[in-house]
């Protein structure tokens, strides 16, 4: 019986403990909810204001949000379809700058290529026929000097061998 008696009192020291934490468990607790519920009236006092003045402002502030929501939503449509326009401008722009370029283009070429054809026109009509005519002339004048000369020598007693000098100067370009 005397570990009976052993285990009843072991038994009876731990529930006692058990008891005392408890209890510094509650007091602590106890504590705990007094400085939480003071914190707690402590904000109630400092934050209920600002948070009614808060509350307060956003009711005077509302209409005058929705007036610039509605103001910027018609800026930014106005905004929008004007955007729109200065880039069909500006495409139109490029593309007819673009036509113009080709046709300028068109234009340079069809004139080069007029200035080439009447360049050889020129040389064809004009300027060979020139030149044969130069031509011509220069072997008639070397006939007429060589005719010419060769009476002269005769007369002055000089052989055939003696001949003056052609002037080649005198081309035609």
């Amino acid at each position: 019986m005397d570990h009976i008696n052993w285990f009843i009192g072991l038994t009876g020291f731990a529930v006692l403990l058990q008891a005392c934490v408890l209890l510094a468990m509650y007091l602590a607790m106890r504590e705990s909810g007094a400085r939480v519920e003071a914190l707690v009236s402590e904000v109630k006092t400092k934050l209920m204001p600002a948070a009614v003045q808060v509350q307060e402002l956003l009711v005077e502030l509302r209409p005058k949000l929705v007036i610039i929501t509605d103001n910027l939503q018609d800026s930014t449509s106005a905004l929008r379809s004007q955007v729109l326009r200065v880039d069909a401008a500006v495409s139109d722009t490029v593309d007819r700058a673009r036509l113009q370029v080709i046709r300028a283009d068109e234009l340079l070429g069809r004139t080069l290529d007029r200035v080439e054809q009447t360049s050889e026109m020129v040389h064809k009509t004009v300027i060979s026929p020139v030149r044969q005519i130069s031509g011509l002339m220069q072997g008639i004048t070397v006939g007429l000097e060589f005719l010419f000369a060769g009476r002269a020598a005769r007369k002055n007693g000089a052989s055939r061998d003696e001949r003056r000098p052609v002037p080649q100067d005198e081309m035609f370009i």
